[in-house]
This record gives structure tokens, sequence and C-alpha cells, in this order.
């Protein structure tokens, strides 16, 4: 029997087999070969000007740039991890993260991120073929964690992810809590900051060792300036009419009336509360409203279009009054009350259902100078627009914030300096809610 011996010579592509045969020719002919090549070679790539040399260095260069432009990301993205691992840790330690600005937040400034959402509202109301409906939305809900169980319609009927962000629920998948001294959340999401407004400045907390006026998030123009100046008008002259009780003369109070003689009377006042709620990109993305109440005015300020997540606020300043948003303010029976839709990345669109004719994000006339936010009266002047509680007011796309500032009552204890308010807070900061869910009200249980 016999065997056939393979060769020694590894398998090589066409090219090279022409370097084999230089192995029959004489030796001084071999090294005068090889040195032309290699001479031939290091001439492409110095010149890397033409023919294939230019090619060949294009092939070398451009395998090493996608790798190390992988590798930075895969750094970055590693940090980020480590980081958010971090802030976990902390958090169930019980340390409240402070304000701390970063090279981000400043990066983040000289990024066109209003053109930005405009491309990704684009690509969002771009029509999805029906067959692939069910797919990109069960996807999205995977990774966001929404619950397409409460959807108003099948997949198969919402024609872009627009239609699917602003989707409608299920009819009493939100229920409204019907107790008329309440306050219910307009939004689904999480409370990150709320209280009460104290001291002329009005300061709402941002994070932790940072904070912004009130009047600065609702514009100069606000109506709360009118309900600050007219409760202090009351104290004012409460405390001119005890005053005047008090010069009366010894004989007046010891032969007055017992009803004259302890002239002391507890007044209701109105205190001025703030409620911050965050929603995610998988949360229900439209806001209602959380009481009964008219809506006089509608003030729209294009700013600009930051990210709303934790990050970004514990390290941008003055986050929500810098975004666009949209400023709805007006009365209810307590007195002032004011709700601002803040848009974020991505969620420049921001749509008010009682005026459909209102357009955000739109390109900036001036790119230097801010522009003064545009200001709708609603009318019949003085009464506005009627909404009842748990209505539907506004959507918009991905995540966002809304925040509550409005009046409430307080009274002033007898004979104490702090004040026990009327209006009491049932949730804190950190709490999960959901549309229609109990904020505060007059007593909790």
């Amino acid at each position: 029997m016999k065997f056939r011996l393979t060769p020694r010579w590894p398998l090589l592509p066409h090219h090279h087999l022409r370097h084999l045969r230089h192995l029959s020719r004489p030796r001084h002919l071999l090294d005068t070969t090889l040195s032309r090549e290699l001479h031939a070679t290091r001439s492409s790539f110095n010149t890397g000007n033409s023919g294939s040399g230019g090619d060949s260095g294009t092939f070398l260069l451009v395998p090493g740039a996608t790798m190390a432009t992988i590798l930075m990301l895969g750094i970055l993205h590693a940090r980020r991890l480590y980081d958010d691992k971090k802030v976990e840790d902390m958090k169930e330690k019980g340390i409240e993260l402070e304000f701390s600005p970063d090279v981000k937040a400043s990066f983040l400034r000289l990024l066109p991120l209003r053109s930005m959402s405009r491309c990704w509202g684009f690509l969002m109301s771009v029509e999805i073929p029906v067959r692939l409906r069910p797919f990109i939305y069960k996807a999205w809900a995977r990774a966001f964690h929404s619950n397409l169980d409460e959807a108003a319609l099948p997949l198969e009927n919402y024609v872009s992810l627009q239609e699917f962000f602003i989707r409608t629920l299920k009819e009493g998948s939100r229920p409204i809590d019907p107790d008329p001294n309440c306050l219910v959340s307009p939004v689904d999401g999480k409370i990150l900051r709320l209280g009460e407004l104290r001291g002329s400045g009005a300061m709402i907390e941002q994070v932790k060792g940072f904070s912004y006026s009130a009047a600065s998030l609702l514009g100069a123009n606000s109506l709360l300036h009118d309900a600050v100046d007219e409760e202090t008008c009351k104290e004012h002259s409460e405390q001119s009419i005890t005053e005047h009780s008090s010069r009366k003369s010894w004989w007046r109070i010891s032969f007055a009336s017992p009803k004259l003689r302890g002239p002391v009377s507890v007044s209701p006042k109105k205190g001025l509360f703030y409620c911050v709620i965050y929603l995610k990109p998988g949360d229900y993305h439209r806001v209602h409203s959380p009481i009964d109440w008219h809506v006089l005015i509608r003030r729209h300020f294009s700013g600009r279009l930051f990210p709303l997540n934790e990050r970004a606020t514990r390290t941008i300043r003055n986050l929500h009054v810098e975004n666009e948003r949209v400023v709805l303010e007006g009365r209810w029976e307590e007195g002032f009350i004011a709700m601002a839709a803040i848009g974020a990345t991505n969620v420049g669109s921001i749509k008010l259902f009682i005026e459909p004719e209102l357009k955000t994000n739109r390109p900036r006339k001036r790119l230097l100078h801010s522009e003064p936010p545009d200001e709708r009266v609603y009318e019949p002047e003085g009464v506005g627009v009627m909404v009842k509680k748990g209505e539907e007011l506004a959507a918009f796309n991905m995540g966002s914030t809304v925040v509550l500032v409005f009046q409430a009552s307080v009274s002033e204890s007898p004979g104490k300096d702090d004040h026990s308010s009327e209006f009491k807070f049932c949730v804190k900061s950190g709490d999960k809610i959901k549309v229609g869910e109990v904020i505060g009200k007059w007593s909790c249980s």
C-alpha cells in the first residue's frame, strides 16, 4: 500500500505562491528578488499617495481607529457602571447625594441637543410596518419596564413610536381618588422633591446643596407674585389689628365681655407648596389635572433640552429653569396653582390638549440670547379653561419632569412660633406614584 505524503508548505493565497518559486532559483538571485520586493513595500508605506500603497495604508489604519473608538466607549461605559453602582451603594447606606458639577455637564452645553431632539422626533413619527410593530414595542417594553397590558389598543394599531409613547390606557387603569379634599398625582413617576416654600426667595430644592427660585421657574409675569403679595398684605393687616387691640387700657380689658377679652382668632392662611415628579422613558406619558381648577395662563419657555435623569440633576445648575417647558397657571379653591411640564433631550415636543396648535422645540430665531416666553391668556379673561380632576391636559415623549407649585391652607398655632400645616403630604421623596393617587390632603389619616 502506498501513502501520499502531504506537502509541508501551508496553504497560501495565490498571490503568495510566487514566493515559493524563488526557492528553486540560485541563492544570489533569491537575495536580489527579496531585496527588491522589500524595497517596494517600504516605498508604498512611505508614499501612501498612489496605487495600492495608499489602499494598504488605509486598510491598516481603519481597523486601528475602530478598535481605539470601541476601547474608549468601553472604558466610558465601564466608568458609568461603576459610578451608578457607587450611587446605589450610597443610597442603601442612607447617604444623600449632593450637588456636584462635572466636566460632562459642561460638554452637554456644546451639543446641539435641540436639533438632535427634532431629528429624534422625526424618526419617532416614521410609520412602522404592521408586522414589525409588536416586536418593536415589546422590545421597548422589556428595555424600559412598560406594562403593555394597560394599552387601550392592540399594538398593531400604533402607527409610529410617537403614537405608542403617548398611548392612552384602558378605562379604569388609573382610578382617580374621589376625595374632594385631596390633591392627586398628575403623572406616573417618582417623587423627587416636595415641601413647603418658606421665606422671600421661595426656593425649590433641585438636589441637596442646590436650589432655584419658584419665580425663575414660572416666569417674571407669574401669578405667583400676586398671590405672595396678597398673603403678605393679609399678614400685615392681621398684625396691625393685633397691635391695635393690645393698646387698649387695662380697665377696658378687665370689664370687657369674655368674647372681647380673648380676641385671639385662628384664621386660615395660605402656605406655598411644591412637588417635583420625574417620569422615566417607560412610564405612562400623559399629564392629567391634579385637582379641579381654572387654567388662566399658558407660558412657553424655549430653553435648552438637557437630560433630566438623576445624574443630570446632580451635575447641571438650574436644570429645570434652563430647559424648555410649558407652564400652566390658574386658580383653585385654595388659591394659586401652577403646573410646569419640563422637556428633556429627545422630549422637545410637549402637546397641550387644551391648546393643540401649540408647537414646541422650534428652531430658535436668536442663538446667543434667550427668547422671552410666549404667553397666552385663555378666554374668558379671569375665568379661563375649567378642567376637572383627572382630566387629560398634556403629553410628551420619553422621560420628563412635572413640577407642581400651589397654595394651600395653613393655620398658625396659638402660642407657638412654628406653623402646623392643614395641608399635609401623604408621600415622601423617593416614592413611586401613579396618576390619580393622593399626593396630599387636608387631613391625612
